[in-house]
């Protein structure tokens, strides 16, 4: 689970009525990604990607994304020398101090899902907010079906008919 920070008792010196944002507290009492010094951006795509690892690292996640992107990456797959896309089913949105997570999954049967769903979301606000300095204010977890291990595929039916 995240930590909590006190937002109201930093060391960090102050940066003067010039530098204040808008409550009172200066931009860097708010994150380390905004300082007297610069800004830092961290695109979408970092924070998708994050997102994406962190998620796939939880047991009962199969699959990332609806029925096109995974159709999409399994001809990807089976393309040489092609990469898998880490962000599939990953849909962030990133302010300067903030970033919001929306996932789409497949979860393996048997699996309990709000269970998963929880895990997830721990997941990925520890790994976004650890790496980046980020505060996530959501993570959607969306489950858009089953997979169910048919056994194995080369063995085939038994026929019913000589």
């Amino acid at each position: 689970m995240a930590e909590s920070i006190d937002k109201g008792s930093s060391s960090r010196p102050s940066t003067g009525e010039a530098g204040r944002a808008p409550g009172g507290t200066s931009p860097s009492d708010e994150s380390a990604l905004i300082t007297e010094r610069g800004r830092t951006r961290i695109a979408d795509t970092v924070v998708a990607k994050i997102a994406g690892i962190a998620t796939r690292e939880i047991s009962g996640v199969h699959s990332l994304g609806g029925g096109a992107a995974r159709a999409v990456a399994a001809i990807r797959e089976r393309i040489p020398g092609a990469t898998s896309n880490q962000s599939q089913g990953v849909d962030v949105e990133v302010g300067e101090t903030q970033a919001a997570v929306d996932i789409d999954i497949v979860a393996d049967y048997g699996v309990r899902l709000a269970d998963l769903a929880a895990a997830i979301r721990q997941n990925v606000i520890r790994a976004i907010e650890t790496m980046t300095g980020l505060d996530v204010t959501e993570v959607n977890v969306s489950i858009n079906d089953v997979y169910v291990d048919e056994g194995d595929p080369d063995q085939g039916d038994a026929s019913r008919v000589d």
